[in-house]
């Protein structure tokens, strides 16, 4: 029986678990919590970080793994191409997974490949030279994830407490800061996308939308078709294929957000190699009548998978519930006019 290795047990993480044995894989799971849901379905569970690239080899050796998936996961994505690099196991090239899963690299990365990106420099400390940048800018991690520690300023007053911030989430003590691109669209253009034998075969472009009186930066739901002029569509599709191209990468789902300035020019501003997470993958395999997950699955473990998605169906939209203020969840209730339109609810 062949093995699987998969990094992390998160709840959202399961489903690669229960895709890998429903294709008759042995999965072994890494994930350094020893609470993670995960466990109660692989095979074989490691209390291990998945950012601990020595001792996940360790594990992949011991277990003579076929294939390795750090599925919907950005900081396990190179510990994944690292492992099956050494290995010689599928896997896309790890100095690009290293490159897209580091804000610093990936700034670097799109400068030197001709793509539109943004003043940016990266500090280890404080030492701020603000004279460098035209406001707003955007203050983040180089290494975290889902908007972590992230905010944007448009006046220099918070610098400090922004700093602070984004030092507190980055696992490297290394925090970047960049010119904030103002877009022309209402939407930042958010999504998966899928890549196979290097061609991009699924364009799962989405609308992102955020609740500003919340956090304007933490993306609250999704919705399609994409709310573009064909123009700027084929702009972005252009963009992500050369970045493709240009990091060499094989197979597998990126995760993307890009957003199309009042020049019409598109700026990358997050790609992770990795699926989304929100239920993304479950919402594009509803869009385009294709399984994801299995696609992410089936590519790590070096098979072939059918690379004809058709047309995208409209209209399709997720809502991720949240709230203004903390406190304890009780209920949620449900309009009749909404529920009538409602596929799916996960609690």
């Amino acid at each position: 029986m062949k093995k699987i290795l998969l990094l992390g047990g998160s709840a959202q993480q399961i489903v690669a678990i229960k895709t890998a044995k429903r294709h008759g894989y042995y999965t072994v799971l890494c994930d350094f919590l020893p609470d993670n849901p995960g466990q109660y379905e692989a095979d074989k569970f490691y209390l291990v970080s998945t950012t601990d690239k020595e001792a996940v080899l360790k594990v992949a050796i011991e277990e003579k793994i076929d294939g390795v998936l750090a599925y919907a996961s950005d900081p396990a994505a190179p510990t994944a191409a690292y492992v099956a690099e050494k290995l010689g196991l599928p896997t896309n090239p790890f100095e690009s997974v290293e490159t897209l899963c580091n804000k610093d690299k990936f700034r670097l990365f799109l400068k030197e490949n001709g793509f539109n990106t943004p003043t940016a420099m990266g500090y280890a400390d404080k030492n701020v030279d603000t004279r460098m940048f035209n406001l707003p800018v955007i203050i983040k991690p180089v290494d975290s994830s889902g908007s972590k520690g992230a905010t944007v300023l448009r006046s220099w007053d918070g610098l400090n407490k922004a700093l602070d911030f984004a030092f507190s989430f980055s696992r490297s003590h290394r925090i970047i800061i960049e010119e904030f691109i103002e877009k022309k669209h209402e939407y930042l253009i958010g999504g998966d996308i899928f890549v196979f034998n290097g061609k991009v075969i699924l364009w799962g472009l989405l609308n992102c939308h955020r609740d500003n009186n919340v956090n304007s930066l933490v993306p609250v739901g999704k919705s399609y078709p994409l709310m573009l002029e064909d123009s700027d569509v084929q702009s972005v599709e252009d963009t992500l294929q050369k970045m493709v191209d240009d990091l060499g990468l094989r197979f597998g789902s990126a995760n993307v957000e890009l957003v199309v300035d009042r020049n019409n020019k598109v700026w990358p501003i997050d790609v992770g190699p990795r699926a989304g997470g929100n239920m993304i993958p479950d919402l594009l395999g509803m869009i385009f009548g294709v399984d994801v997950v299995e696609m992410a699955v089936l590519t790590a473990m070096g098979k072939e998978i059918d690379a004809q998605v058709k047309r995208g169906i409209p209209f399709f939209a997720t809502h991720n519930l949240h709230s203004s203020q903390n406190g304890y969840y009780k209920t949620i209730e449900f309009s009749a006019e909404l529920e009538k339109y409602i596929i799916k609810k996960c609690f």
